[in-house]
C-alpha cells in the first residue's frame, strides 16, 4: 500500500507542468449562493408564507393570555376567591397549550426548513456542475477555501446564471 502512494506521488512529479498552466480552475461560495440566489428567496417566501399563519395565531393567543393575567392582576383583589383561582386555572391551561402549540410550531418549522434546504442544495450543486462543465472548469472548489482572488472567484458567475435560469 505504502509502495503504491509512493508511485502514484512519483506520477504526479512527473507530470509536466505545461499542464497545470491547462487548468481551469474557480471557486464558489455556496453560503452567498444559498443567500442570494433566486431559488433560494423562492424557497424562503414559500416556508414564510406556508408556516405565517400558525405564527399569527401563535402570537394571538399569546396576547389573549396577556390580557387575562392583566385582568387577574388588575382585578384579582376584587375578585371573589373561586373566580381568581378559575382565572389563574384558565391562564396556566392558556399556557400550558401555548407552550405545546409553539413547541409543535417550531419542530414542524425547523423540518420543512431543511427538508427544504436540502432539496434546494441538492438543486445548486446540480447547477454549479452543469455551470462548471459547461464552461469547461477542470476544478471547482466551494468548500474549505481561505482565499481566492476575484480572478477564480466566480460565484457572480453562478449568481447570474441562477438568476437566468429563474426567469
Amino acid at each position: 500500500m505504502k509502495n503504491v502512494f509512493i508511485f502514484i506521488v512519483c506520477l504526479f512529479f512527473m507530470l509536466p507542468i505545461s499542464h497545470a498552466a491547462d487548468l481551469k480552475i474557480g471557486v464558489v461560495e455556496i453560503a452567498r449562493i444559498l443567500e442570494e440566489s433566486p431559488q433560494a428567496e423562492a424557497a424562503r417566501s414559500a416556508l414564510q408564507e406556508e408556516f405565517a399563519p400558525r405564527e399569527e395565531r401563535l402570537v394571538n393567543t399569546q396576547k389573549k393570555i396577556r390580557e387575562i393575567e392583566e385582568k387577574l392582576v388588575r382585578d384579582g383583589a376584587i375578585m371573589s376567591e373561586s373566580e381568581r383561582t378559575k382565572l389563574e386555572r384558565e391562564v396556566l391551561s392558556k399556557k400550558r397549550d401555548f407552550k405545546r402549540n409553539q413547541d409543535e410550531f417550531r419542530d414542524d418549522l425547523n423540518f420543512k426548513r431543511n427538508e427544504i434546504l436540502e432539496t434546494l442544495q441538492r438543486k445548486l450543486v446540480t447547477s454549479i456542475q452543469k455551470f462548471a462543465k459547461d464552461q469547461k472548469y477542470d476544478v471547482l472548489f466551494a468548500e474549505g477555501v481561505i482565499y481566492a482572488s476575484d480572478a477564480y472567484n466566480i460565484t457572480q458567475d453562478v449568481l447570474d446564471k441562477l438568476k437566468k435560469d429563474a426567469k
